[in-house]
């Protein structure tokens, strides 16, 4: 496997086993990323810059079979000036990248960066700096006193956020494909300007940054840690998705979760080969349910939808619903794909020993009968089916420990909520769902 740098000079790469496959999976892009070679992928970018691998460990996995496979790593490395962790990322596919790092076989290519210069996110490395950080808080007019940063979160390729502590201010820099930020700082201000509590945006840059102010409140998923189910009402939750602008209606369509069944079963049948026959039944079991609602599978509905409504998206302040997050994804669609996402979370929570457990089983109990007031039970029921398949790619990608038997847990909790879809709501299945036991 030779580099193919785009710099001046280039230098060969033997893979040692470069088929080599870890685990159950069988899938060659999987295998070539987490496998026997990666030692190899890690020191083509490691090398040239004067580093020395002493370790690695799989952080996390975005596999979408028949496109590319991105994994990232924690890496110890032996620099001149001594040893440290740090994070890499590799992407492989059949098209050859842009710029940047890429090692081939002649078939693939394999295109290698050291967080934060993620080929896709040209802001990261600027926000992940406190001087460059100071000169953006600068322009846009805010007291750069004091930068500290924390990375909250990062999906190679795909966006990251950095929470940003001043001497007088705390922020949040959201990086994002660059091709997308004018749009969601505009979603943004829309939002904010017909009263929905959602984070107040800052400035943005053309390089993928928008800044973002603080929410009020408590993260749902963190208020359910409790033991309640943290909201005095929930019909809350479906007042806020109520009051939603009409113009979001207008914004080009992005199919829910559930629409994509058949694409996730694939991704946990490339993971865990034996749940294969019965992950791909279950996504043809719930396409063909969901066809009633969606005709040719191409969307419906006409409602302002998040898009990715959930816990971890919501906050919550005295009992009450107090700001919504990552609008992004935001558009048209039917109120029964954000119920279903989020009670699909729920279930999950309930039933993988999260501390938020307890909390989600109650807000499962109490949240579902006033919901099946908004919506028809048994789509709720369906899209919940399809969202919990979406998240059984998720142990593997976030490279659990146990990943297997978690990803089988959630295989079978997608049964549980297509049988709870087949009473309607009611019924032993129902009740059984319900109490997660």
């Amino acid at each position: 496997m030779r580099t193919v740098s785009f710099v001046p000079h280039r230098r060969l790469i033997t893979l040692r086993n470069p088929g080599g496959v870890p685990g159950p999976t069988a899938d060659p892009d999987l295998a070539l990323l987490t496998g026997p070679s990666v030692p190899d992928i890690l020191g083509a970018a490691l090398t040239p810059a004067g580093g020395t691998l002493r370790g690695w460990s799989l952080r996390d996995v975005d596999h979408r079979p028949g496109d590319r496979t991105t994994a990232s790593y924690v890496v110890r490395v032996a620099w001149a000036d001594g040893e440290r962790e740090e994070t890499f990322a590799a992407t492989v596919s059949g098209r050859r990248p842009e710029g940047g790092l890429v090692v081939t076989d002649g078939d693939r290519f394999i295109q290698v960066w050291r967080f934060p210069f993620d080929p896709e996110l040209p802001g990261l490395a600027a926000a992940c700096f406190p001087s460059s950080v100071a000169d953006l808080l600068r322009g846009l007019g805010l007291p750069p006193d004091g930068v500290q940063l924390q990375v909250v979160s990062y999906r190679p390729r795909k966006r990251a956020v950095v929470e940003v502590v001043t001497e007088r201010q705390r922020l949040f820099i959201k990086v994002l494909r660059p091709r997308q930020v004018r749009d969601v700082d505009s979603r943004h201000r829309v939002l904010t300007a017909a009263g929905v509590a959602v984070p107040r945006s800052l400035g943005w840059s053309d390089d993928g940054i928008i800044v973002l102010a603080p929410l009020r409140g408590t993260p749902l998923r963190t208020a359910l840690e409790s033991g309640t189910t943290a909201l005095h009402d929930p019909a809350d939750l479906v007042t806020l998705l109520d009051r939603l602008p009409d113009e979001l209606a207008g914004l080009p369509r992005r199919l829910p979760w559930s629409a994509h069944a058949e694409h996730y079963a694939g991704v946990v049948a490339a993971a865990a080969p034996t749940l294969g026959v019965r992950v791909r039944a279950l996504a043809g079991d719930i396409a063909a349910e969901l066809a009633a609602y969606d005709g040719s599978g191409s969307g419906s509905g006409d409602e302002p939808t998040h898009g990715d409504f959930y816990d971890a998206q919501l906050f919550v302040e005295h009992g009450a619903v107090s700001g919504l997050l990552d609008i992004d994804t935001m558009g048209p669609g039917r109120r029964a794909d954000d119920l279903g996402c989020l009670v699909a979370h729920l279930s999950v929570l309930a039933t993988g020993g999260f501390p938020a457990a307890a909390g989600a089983r109650a807000a499962l109990t109490d949240w579902l009968p006033v919901l099946d007031r908004r919506v028809d039970p048994a789509e709720l029921r369906l899209r919940a089916a399809g969202v919990v398949l979406s998240l059984a790619t998720g142990p593997y990608r976030a490279q659990d420990p146990g990943w297997e038997k978690a990803t089988a847990d959630r295989v079978e909790l997608i049964e549980r909520w297509l049988d709870a879809a087949a009473s309607a709501g009611s019924g032993s299945s129902e009740n059984a769902l319900i109490r997660l036991s």
